[in-house]
């Protein structure tokens, strides 16, 4: 099987959030992915609860995210990204941690620095 670009999938993976393209964002993630983010204190999974996370900390606070930082293996990825929305502060600075199978997110952890 060919590697994933990596820079090319966080870039589409980006660019879905910030056009709050469900859709899109739910076919990056494999169908039974774990998704942890201890900011909110609550993993998501498989697409259901993924859609949840989205749906409520993207798109229900209008968030948009650039990317900062981005280093990489085969499998995995670190994002270091800026978020900006309706939240109260505003713009916060989070980390997004990837581990791909097949050429989809496995799993995620999600944090805010």
């Amino acid at each position: 099987m060919t590697p994933i670009n990596i820079p090319s999938f966080i870039e589409k993976l980006i660019e879905a959030g910030n056009a709050y393209d469900t859709a899109t964002y739910l076919s990056l993630y494999h169908e039974n992915a774990i998704l942890d983010d201890p900011s909110v204190g609550r993993k998501f999974a498989g697409h259901q609860g993924i859609r949840e996370y989205f749906e409520s900390y993207f798109i229900g606070y209008k968030t948009q995210t650039a990317l900062k930082k981005l280093e990489y293996g085969d499998e995995d990825a670190r994002l270091e990204v800026q978020f900006t929305g309706d939240f109260p502060e505003g713009v916060v600075t989070g980390t997004f941690d990837f581990k791909f199978v097949n050429g989809k997110i496995a799993a995620a952890k999600a944090d805010l620095i």
